[in-house]
């Protein structure tokens, strides 16, 4: 029998799946197989290695790796110390990454080689924890997994669980105060409406780093049948196509620039029949997108989610059994939501476009040593997201775009996703990113970047928009360009595009 959702800790969580399920193939990477028992095994004897190193609970550790085994096996150990993890992308700066070392009041780090020199600049005098490596001032990984394996800390589903940094788009990273009860709800939230029986094996290509990795993974945690996952160190589209084919992967969970990738592979060559679902998530997916993903693949239903770092990645997510495509399902059962307008507090009608607010056990405790950010944030116990969107009667939400990206133009709201969804109506089109200019005469001009995977010129692309979209709110300049620049997440980066407009004028 297991706990109720909210009332244990992650590393209890843990126990009770490997309790019920027993030792198995849980996960496969780069042509090999590990057990439940095996990792399990592995993260208890870490957890008394890094206790040994001087980790005390609520202690925070960077963890800076790919996707591999050894990251599943930290949180893991980390989660039994009674210790935080602090994921960061390995992609970071070295001035990103000192920031996070410096603001978190992180005590070590465990990394892997290749980043080695960028983590010790970063964090000079920090214990460094190294997987397969070694030298001065390193302690192997390898070396920590041969202690004693360490019982259990007791700790409270309140404690601190995960301290993950946001990708500071706006402005310097703030740190996300992630407390076991809310990732626990989070995780059993999402595996309640995911969970199709027998769909067992699944593909996971996303940095275990980011808020929706770690959501994925912790929706494990909570799996009423055996699972197994594929994982990718990092996400390459044919690497994806063959590992679902070797494997019959059932479920892919993906973020929009993954589908928009694997769309320009020839998907009809390889036998992916087993297939079934792929779940978006982490940024908005055109519906165009989602349509040329299910035409190409008949057997597969794209099931959209919502969610951001400050709510444990999840708001909303398809009903088990429902879809409605162009939405992102409707609100988890443990949160409440509404549309607020123009008033602080007002709560608008469906149809209506206004700000997301949340509030419910999915919640951050707030932003890591920055009171008022967490006051501005977290307005009368609702989250206000920064994001634009809508319900529909029925309930389901619709996310029309972030409040930061809008442009407005001669008094206009224009949103960007707007422009984009038409832009990739065109056959031609691959993808697409639109921001604003400043401009003296309207405020701000709408300038579109696009990426293109067949022929077409700047004038037929201002056409085929001046056929959907209004006079007010459509392009007056369309550039193609070789690739649409990513984040280190894959989406996409509005902020350089932003920059580079603005150095021009």
């Amino acid at each position: 029998m297991t706990a109720p959702v909210g009332s244990t800790t992650l590393g209890a969580r843990g126990e009770e799946l490997l309790a019920r399920f027993g030792d198995r193939p849980s996960l496969f990477f780069e042509g090999a197989w590990h057990t439940s028992g095996e990792l399990a095994g592995r993260a208890r004897r870490l957890a008394g290695g890094l206790a040994a190193l001087g980790v005390q609970p609520g202690d925070r550790v960077v963890v800076c790796m790919t996707n591999c085994p050894e990251v599943g096996v930290a949180y893991s150990a980390l989660w039994r110390a009674g210790a935080v993890p602090t994921p960061v992308l390995f992609l970071l700066t070295e001035p990103e990454l000192r920031h996070v070392l410096t603001d978190s009041g992180a005590v070590a780090v465990i990394t892997t080689p290749e980043w080695l020199d960028k983590v010790r600049a970063a964090g000079p005098g920090l214990p460094l924890v190294v997987v397969g490596g070694s030298g001065e001032g390193v302690t192997p990984f390898e070396e920590l997994e041969r202690a004693e394996e360490l019982p259990l800390v007791e700790r409270s589903p309140d404690d601190l669980a995960a301290l993950l940094y946001t990708g500071g788009t706006t402005g310097r990273s703030k740190g996300v105060v992630l407390t076991h009860a809310s990732l626990d709800a989070a995780g059993a939230a999402a595996m309640a409406a995911s969970h199709v029986p027998g769909e067992t094996t699944t593909l996971v290509p996303l940095p275990l780093a980011h808020a929706y990795g770690l959501l994925v993974s912790v929706a494990g945690l909570h799996a009423p049948e055996p699972t197994t996952t594929v994982l990718m160190r990092w996400f390459d589209p044919a690497g994806a196509v063959a590992l679902v084919a070797e494997h019959r992967v059932q479920t892919a969970s993906l973020i929009p620039s993954m589908i928009q990738m694997l769309l320009a592979q020839p998907l009809e060559d390889a036998d992916l029949s087993s297939l079934t679902r792929v779940s978006s998530g982490g940024a908005p997916l055109a519906l165009d997108v989602a349509h040329a993903f299910e035409r190409r693949l008949p057997g597969v239903e794209v099931r959209e989610g919502y969610g951001c770092t400050e709510t444990s990645a999840l708001i909303a997510t398809q009903p088990a059994g429902e879809r409605r495509l162009g939405s992102v399902g409707k609100p988890i059962p443990a949160i409440e939501l509404r549309i607020e307008g123009d008033e602080p507090g007002s709560s608008l009608p469906p149809g209506q476009d206004g700000e997301i607010c949340v509030r419910g056990p999915v919640l951050m405790q707030g932003y890591w040593g920055a009171p008022e950010e967490t006051a501005y944030a977290l307005r009368d116990g609702w989250l206000h997201t920064g994001d634009v969107g809508r319900l529909d009667e029925d309930g389901y939400l619709y996310v029309v775009d972030r409040l930061k990206d809008l442009v407005i133009r001669n008094g206009f709201n224009v949103y960007p996703r707007d422009v984009e969804d038409a832009l990739l109506e065109h056959p031609a089109v691959a993808a697409a990113a639109v921001v604003g200019r400043p401009d003296p005469a309207v405020g701000e001009e709408v300038v579109a970047f696009v990426q293109l995977s067949g022929t077409a010129t700047e004038e037929e692309l201002l056409a085929h928009c001046r056929e959907r979209i209004s006079a007010a709110k459509r392009p007056r300049e369309v550039r193609v360009v070789d690739a649409i620049p990513l984040t280190s997440v894959f989406k996409t980066d509005r902020k350089a595009l932003r920059a580079q407009v603005r150095a021009e004028v």
